[in-house]
């Protein structure tokens, strides 16, 4: 049965009655993979609560769209050699069913990062890779540069995260075959059919403002040139041309994609939703049924700029496109999976009343139980907000504190000045992950394995059982 609504609670009530959990073949012929980089539990709640208020209630009652999948799990997302993950070994953990060091992508724990050496040594297999030797298409659309961490896990392997484009590999490591992850999508012949995002810079040489050692490289053309089928497009307005049948190569903006809380009224870049919606279109006529991982990955931008307010729109477009895909697919026969890679140190409290603004100051009750007229004052004098982090670009630089920023565009209060050397030496201060559990939401053939708490590399293992593909 097609879902044809996105309200959450009428959708809600139609997934309840139609479609039971004993109403699923053995084997899904589709896997949609969400990923919200950065989106912990704390950022669904707050996220919860903002979309609710957004919507004129109180929001705290109020359910996202894939709230509403009937089998969850938390997942633990610990890197191999670090508590608090990275996305590039938690996209490998769940692509491969291996976890791995942070900072490496589809390549094995026994490689150290930056080692192109162990990099070929120790290679891993994504999923992807087997489901397309099994005819099905492969997609991935998300907000960030396709060659970043956890879209690159779709069709790379790499020791280095970072090496986006050939300016970042040294010379001795691409002769030796290690490769950068925008050369890859291009060259290594069983890439996805469809990609979209951004990171253009990074298949271009100067000559056309990318990052790339040639002045005239273009691995866009080389890209078109190696397929009758294929298109490029860079613009919203293009996606509607799109056929199925056709491989597509969507670059949207040099870099990443924009923030939800920067995009301008005539803004040629493309939504989250529009990206997902097109790639399902596309993607539902291949007659082996496909694989497509769509990533909201701005949500982790947001959170390391230490904006929460941003957060929450990345997030509720997130849970747009989760919502709109819903309505395009059958879950008799697509496995959706809706999780994060990691978590931020991010959190709501300070007993704000009921309704309390979300991006507001905690207004407090009173000893009747009932709002009080005024923020609530913290033991320094001044309010305190209902959203904060454990450490990042807003810590407290003087003394006394002030008054913190309120509403969308706030930069939020921190105790700790957390900070990493870019390499001229200068300093860039950034809101760290957080090293608890994630939520896995899922629906569809398979999903009743998303329960308990589990590894994060048996998300892999979830996805290749509803595919059949699992060795006996």
């Amino acid at each position: 049965m097609t879902l044809r609504t996105a309200a959450p609670l009428l959708f809600a009530t139609l997934l309840a009655a139609c479609q039971p959990a004993n109403d699923s073949p053995d084997k899904a012929r589709n896997v949609i993979l969400f990923v919200g980089d950065g989106m912990g539990v704390a950022t669904v709640t707050a996220a919860r609560i903002f979309d609710g208020q957004s919507r004129g209630m109180s929001g705290e009652e109020h359910v996202l769209p894939f709230e509403t999948f009937p089998n969850v799990a938390l997942v633990k997302t610990y890197n191999t050699n670090q508590q608090t993950p990275d996305s590039a070994g938690a996209i490998t953990a769940m692509l491969t069913g291996t976890k791995t060091r942070a900072g490496v992508i589809n390549v094995g724990p026994e490689a150290l990062r930056k080692s192109c050496e162990g990099q070929l040594a120790h290679p891993l297999t994504p999923i992807t890779e087997i489901a397309g030797q099994a005819g099905k298409a492969i997609g991935v659309v998300t907000t960030t540069r396709v060659t970043h961490a956890t879209p690159a896990g779709m069709f790379a392997r790499t020791a280095e995260r970072d090496w986006e484009d050939d300016s970042d590999v040294d010379p001795t490591d691409w002769q030796l075959g290690c490769h950068d992850i925008a050369y890859q999508l291009v060259h290594a012949g069983n890439g996805p059919q469809i990609v979209m995002g951004g990171g253009s810079q990074h298949f271009f040489g100067a000559d056309r403002l990318g990052k790339r050692r040639q002045a005239d490289a273009d691995l866009v053309r080389d890209w078109l040139g190696a397929g009758a089928r294929r298109r490029y497009v860079a613009s919203a307005e293009q996606l509607e041309d799109l056929q199925p049948g056709e491989e597509v190569l969507g670059l949207f903006a040099s870099e990443h994609m924009s923030f939800v809380a920067e995009r301008k009224p005539d803004s040629t870049e493309p939504t989250l939703t529009q990206m997902a919606t097109t790639a399902v279109r596309l993607l539902e006529e291949s007659e082996a049924g496909y694989f497509l991982l769509v990533e909201g990955g701005r949500i982790d931008h947001a959170h390391h700029d230490a904006r929460p307010g941003w957060a929450m729109l990345e997030t509720q477009e997130f849970a747009n496109a989760v919502a709109a895909v819903m309505e395009m697919i059958d879950t008799r026969e697509t496995l959706v999976l809706v999780t994060a890679d990691h978590s931020h140190v991010f959190t709501l409290g300070g007993y704000a009343t009921r309704g309390n603004p979300v991006l507001g100051h905690v207004v407090k009750n009173d000893d009747r139980g009932l709002p009080m007229d005024k923020p609530d004052l913290a033991a320094d004098g001044q309010p305190y907000t209902v959203l904060s982090y454990a450490n990042g670009p807003g810590f407290v630089r003087e003394l006394p504190r002030p008054e913190p920023e309120t509403g969308v565009h706030a930069l939020a209060q921190s105790l700790v000045p957390v900070f990493y050397e870019n390499d001229d030496g200068t300093h860039e201060y950034s809101e760290t992950h957080g090293g608890e559990d994630v939520a896995l939401y899922a629906i569809g053939p398979g999903s009743e394995a998303a329960r308990g708490v589990i590894e994060q590399n048996r998300i892999y293992d979830i996805m290749m059982m509803a595919l059949g593909l699992a060795e006996n």
